[in-house]
C-alpha cells in the first residue's frame, strides 16, 4: 500500500481519499462536479494509470478513480479472497456509500469484467461503458493464447508464479512490457516508483497473483455465469470500445468478438501503436474518444 500523500514527484497530485465501509481502507480520487465517470484500473496498477485523464475529464465532470483491493494506496488486506466477486462487491459498497448515478464506467484489463459485471447487478447507476483493452465477461470468448497467458501459465505449471509476480517493486517495468506497454518514453523514474511502490513486499502482491490465476484457472466462470440471466441490462447500455492493437495480454480479435457479441453495432476504434496499456500509449487520443463518446450518448 502506498502512504497516503505520496505525490510521486507531483505527477499524481490528487487528494487522496478512503472508504472503509466494506471491511478494509479503500483509496479512490473524486475530482470535479457533475455526472459521474468511474474509471477501473486491472493488473498490475492503480489509479496512476488514469493520471492525465483526471484534469481534462474533471473540468466538466465528478471523475472518480478507484484502487482495487490490494492495488496502489488501498489496503491489502491478509484475510480477504482476492476474487471477481470480491472486488466487484467492494466497487458496488463505494459507488453506493458515493451515491453515484448516471455513470459513465471507463475499463480496462480486469475493469472491464468487475465494471460489466457491476452493470449486470445495478444498471439503474450505469449510463453508458467505454471499454478499453478488456473483455466483459459475457461474450463467450477467451482472452486468447497471448503472450501474456503464455507466460502465466508457464509460471503456473513451474509452481514460479508467486516468486515472477511476487517481486513487481523489482520487476514491473518487465512485467507490463509483457503484457504490451509501448510508449516507453512515459517511463521514468517517477513512473517506476509509482507503480513499483504499490508492492513493497510478496505478501503486498497477492491481489496481482491472484488476477490472472483467476482466468487462468477458470474461477471466475461461476460468478460469470450467474450474471448471464443479467445480460439484457449490459446490452441496453450504449458501449464503445477503444483497442490498442499491440496488446500482449487480451488479443485484440478476442476483445472485438467480446464487445460485438454484446453491442452488435457499438462502435469499435482501433489503435494501431498502443499495447495493453493504451491510457500510457494514447492518452490524448483516448481522452477525446471518451469526450466524443459522451457527448454523443447524451
Amino acid at each position: 500500500m502506498i502512504d497516503a500523500h505520496e505525490t510521486f514527484g507531483g505527477s499524481w497530485p490528487f487528494e487522496p481519499r478512503f472508504f472503509e465501509g466494506n471491511g478494509f481502507r479503500m483509496h479512490y480520487v473524486d475530482e470535479g462536479a457533475g455526472e459521474p465517470i468511474v474509471c477501473l484500473h486491472g493488473e498490475p496498477t492503480w489509479g496512476y494509470l488514469y493520471r492525465r485523464f483526471i484534469p481534462p475529464l474533471s473540468a466538466t465532470h465528478r471523475v472518480v478513480v478507484p484502487d482495487h483491493m490490494g492495488f496502489g494506496k488501498s489496503e491489502t488486506p491478509r484475510d480477504r479472497e482476492y476474487s471477481l466477486r470480491a472486488h466487484v462487491d467492494n466497487l458496488t459498497k463505494l459507488i453506493e456509500a458515493l451515491d453515484l448515478r448516471n455513470i459513465t464506467l471507463v475499463v480496462q484489463d480486469w475493469g472491464g469484467l468487475i465494471g460489466s459485471a457491476f452493470t449486470l447487478r445495478h444498471p439503474d447507476r450505469v449510463r453508458r461503458l467505454f471499454l478499453l483493452n478488456t473483455l466483459t465477461g459475457y461474450g463467450k470468448t477467451s482472452a486468447g493464447s497471448t503472450p501474456w497467458f503464455q507466460f502465466i501459465l508457464k509460471h503456473h505449471k513451474a509452481g514460479t508464479i508467486g516468486e515472477v509476480l511476487g517481486h513487481l517493486e523489482a520487476n514491473i517495468l518487465s512485467i507490463m512490457k509483457t503484457q504490451g506497454l509501448e510508449n516507453l518514453s512515459a517511463v521514468d523514474s517517477r513512473w517506476l516508483a509509482a507503480y513499483g511502490s504499490a508492492f513493497p513486499t510478496k505478501e503486498d502482491c497477492v491481489g496481482a497473483i491472484e488476477f490472472p490465476l483467476d482466468a487462468l484457472l477458470g474461477r471466475i466462470a461461476p460468478y460469470l455465469n450467474e450474471g448471464f440471466p443479467l445480460l439484457k441490462n449490459l446490452q441496453s447500455k450504449p458501449a464503445m470500445l477503444a483497442v490498442g492493437m499491440k496488446d500482449r495480454a487480451i488479443a485484440p480479435e478476442s476483445q472485438i468478438s467480446d464487445f460485438k457479441a454484446i453491442w452488435p453495432e457499438g462502435p469499435v476504434i482501433k489503435l494501431p501503436n498502443a499495447g495493453h496499456f493504451s491510457q500510457e500509449d494514447a492518452p490524448e487520443t483516448i481522452i477525446a474518444l471518451i469526450e466524443l463518446f459522451i457527448q454523443g450518448t447524451r
